[in-house]
């Protein structure tokens, strides 16, 4: 197996749905703002959507969105996560001068082979690619998921014996670079019905209160009386440098 990254400006014919969504819960399929903007990714910046594919026979391995923004480099100045970043982009005059990420997907029979890190390196050569100074990242860790009652900050915070990350995400940002900036509290908000939930999550929420959900960093807030439930995730902004092209 030979991995290359390909930018759908460049492979045009890759611009289709890759299947590789089945690895995430579905409620995350129905976000606020994710649903607002995700195709115009797609339509108006296919050189930053990246796919990875086997050169020997073609097969698609992974793929990640990217999308620039204007950043000042603060902490402070950053976009509140995935939500956050997307409307900055499309919606906030400036001048692009970071890459960030938004999602990086290994197929499920691809997983284990270090091909996230090649998806990650992918997006850090397109922002050279393009000029851009920095590429940040609102990581989502995947471990966290097992522990929903632990804040992000204090989850964030655990380490190995090693002194690596406990999470295997973070884990993987950091050994090839990345550096932990804070986090993003609302950083992809998800709002549907009551019934809408019970069809996404397979499950029945009687009553109003907060609810452990698989997939789910957090607690879905459940509103039976408003026939509302809302899942905000946290995720970690995280850094890597880019070198110049």
């Amino acid at each position: 197996m030979a991995p290359t990254v390909v930018f759908l400006a460049d492979r045009p014919d890759l611009d289709r749905p890759l299947g590789l969504e089945r690895v995430w819960p579905e409620f995350l399929k129905h976000g606020d703002v994710t649903n607002l903007y995700w195709d115009r990714l797609y339509e108006e910046l296919p050189e930053f959507q990246l796919v990875l594919v086997d050169d020997e026979n073609g097969e698609v391995l992974g793929r990640g969105n990217t999308i620039p923004f204007e950043w000042d480099g603060s902490t402070r100045g950053l976009p509140a996560g995935v939500d956050g970043v997307l409307e900055r982009a499309f919606e906030a005059d400036g001048t692009p001068n970071t890459l960030s990420a938004l999602v990086a997907i290994v197929s499920p029979e691809h997983q284990g082979r270090g091909l996230s890190a090649v998806v990650i390196e992918g997006m850090r050569a397109a922002a050279a690619r393009h000029g851009l100074g920095s590429l940040v990242a609102p990581v989502r860790p995947t471990r966290k998921e097992l522990y929903p009652l632990i804040p992000l900050e204090r989850y964030a915070a655990w380490r190995r014996a090693d002194g690596l990350p406990f999470d295997p995400w973070i884990r993987l940002h950091e050994r090839i670079g990345g550096e932990i900036l804070g986090v993003a509290s609302n950083s992809l908000v998800v709002t549907g019905s009551v019934a809408e939930w019970e069809e996404w999550t397979g499950m029945a929420f009687p009553e109003t209160g907060d609810y452990v959900v698989p997939g789910a960093l957090v607690p879905v807030h459940i509103d039976r009386e408003a026939n509302e439930g809302q899942y905000a995730e946290p995720n970690l902004w995280m850094r890597h440098d880019v070198q110049p092209a």
